[in-house]
């Protein structure tokens, strides 16, 4: 197996993604050198990522470049497939921003691919490195709460007017369920698996929407259940997380910070970086305590990629993992068209 001392790294995108996320933690990173944004953003990507930048704008022959090692994806959901599978078949590893792809045999096939190919392949699942998550996910692990009976998890937002980008337009992959559903469910079946069953409704509620910008996603586990949720037009507070179990409760207010970091221009390095300023609340043997015992960690997960590809540790989200994440999104627009509730099976 080939090792990197410095893996030479594209960025493709250089959008809401490309530039909040993936071009600060990329930077932040030991082992990688972002050496390249196919991007038609040439004068801002270079004022903000340096002169020494090369920037591309033909996205399809970037991710074929001879002296790249790792090809990063942040372009718009439609195209995330051909680019990858053309990344794969160039030689290049691949880190692909949720969603995966527009459909599962999309992101079967990539996977396909990449075992064929003998490269990395995974997907930017960053939510599973959230604070109030991981906080959750100690939780239940410690079942101090005994039994679960029910999870909501929530990610609202009020924007009553519809934004003119491709994310609120109708088209392949866009709409809230596309861009907020691969968080909720991957977060989902980290902790608990696949579900029993799946039931879905996905609207349009905005007067100018012309895709999904509400949903509401039942998960059946048998003994207990998940509620997804999101809304466009949720203007008072709801709870991110709200756990019902045997013995108590957990419920937390208020977003993970590190992405209103990276907007302030903030890094893994700034003393503060991750730590929640708003605390889960247990509900146990009618006390109510603060209970948040994880810090944000982003940048665990390009760590582990060059861990990863140097053969010292595991893909943190394999490919496999991202194509359920696809499975239960086709399954809940299946769902909601056919105002049924759906059989979840695993995958051959």
């Amino acid at each position: 197996m080939q090792t990197f001392s410095e893996l030479r790294t594209l960025l493709v995108g250089y959008g809401y993604a490309g530039k909040t996320f993936h071009a600060p933690l990329l930077c932040a990173t030991h082992g990688i050198k972002l050496t390249h944004v196919a991007s038609s953003q040439a004068a801002q990507v270079k004022q903000q990522l340096g002169a020494d930048i090369i920037v591309l704008t033909d996205y399809e022959t970037a991710v074929q470049l001879p002296d790249i090692d790792l090809v990063v994806i942040a372009s718009p959901n439609d195209s995330h497939a051909p680019l990858a599978e053309r990344a794969l078949r160039a030689g290049k590893h691949v880190v692909v921003d949720k969603p995966f792809a527009l459909t599962v045999k999309e992101a079967n096939a990539l996977t396909a691919l990449a075992e064929e190919q003998h490269l990395l392949l995974s997907v930017f699942h960053n939510r599973r490195f959230d604070a109030d998550f991981q906080s959750l996910q100690h939780l239940i692990n410690s079942g101090r709460l005994g039994p679960i009976a029910h999870l909501e998890s929530r990610f609202d937002r009020f924007r009553p007017e519809v934004r003119q980008r491709w994310r609120e337009q109708a088209g392949p992959g866009a709409g809230l369920w596309f861009d907020l559903g691969p968080h909720l469910l991957d977060q989902c079946l980290v902790l608990f698996g696949l579900p029993q069953t799946i039931s879905a409704s996905l609207k349009t509620v905005r007067p100018d929407a012309t895709t999904t910008d509400w949903f509401s996603v039942l998960l059946d586990y048998g003994h207990f259940s998940v509620t997804l949720g999101a809304s466009m037009l949720a203007a008072a507070p709801s709870p991110r997380f709200t756990l019902q179990a045997q013995h108590g409760s957990w419920q937390k207010f208020g977003l993970d910070i590190q992405e209103d970091q990276l907007k302030q221009g903030l890094t893994p390095a700034t003393a503060g970086w991750g730590i929640d300023p708003q605390p889960g609340l247990l509900y146990l043997a009618e006390q109510v305590t603060p209970y948040s015992t994880a810090v944000g960690c982003y940048q665990q997960y390009y760590t582990a990629i060059v861990a990863a590809i140097n053969g010292k540790g595991p893909n943190p989200v394999p490919p496999q993992q991202a194509c359920t994440v696809m499975q239960l999104l086709e399954l809940a627009e299946q769902s909601a068209a056919e105002g049924k509730t759906l059989a979840v099976v695993a995958a051959a």
